[in-house]
């Protein structure tokens, strides 16, 4: 069953070398429930994302189904609409996820993402497919 998940991540501003549990609100889980989200180096929020740097994001979840795959993407927000950024290992069965992913197990989804300099200064979006989770952070 393939479910297009949306896991929204607005990065914030400040950091330093420790993961901070972030702040964030559902907005609109359906097959999914986020647990908590870490961000590392993030001692303070809101979380300073400077560019040049990556940042490793945590996020942990329980599944409401049964999935074989899971794909990660990271949108910038800009007016309002948000446009796709690459990530390096946009496949969550690689980082971390151990697929396939079965209904009411928890999971963590590790990824590190660079911000890189050619990034316009925007907010930041982090979703998933094929197990839908929506989360709102203000970081």
């Amino acid at each position: 069953m393939d479910v297009r998940t949306g896991l929204i991540v607005l990065f914030c501003l400040m950091g330093l070398t420790w993961a901070q549990p972030v702040k964030y609100i559902d907005c609109g889980s359906t097959t999914g429930k986020v647990i908590g989200v870490d961000i590392n180096p993030c001692p303070n929020q809101p979380c300073q994302l400077h560019k040049g740097n990556s940042y490793t994001v945590n996020v942990t979840f329980t599944s409401n189904v049964d999935s074989d795959k899971s794909t990660a993407v990271v949108h910038g927000v800009v007016g309002g609409i948000p446009i796709p950024f690459s990530i390096p290992v946009p496949d969550g069965c690689r980082s971390g996820i151990q697929c396939p992913i079965k209904t009411g197990k928890t999971y963590n989804y590790q990824a590190s993402l660079p911000v890189k300099t050619e990034y316009p200064s925007v907010s930041m979006i982090l979703s998933s497919s094929d197990v839908k989770f929506c989360s709102l952070f203000l970081i």
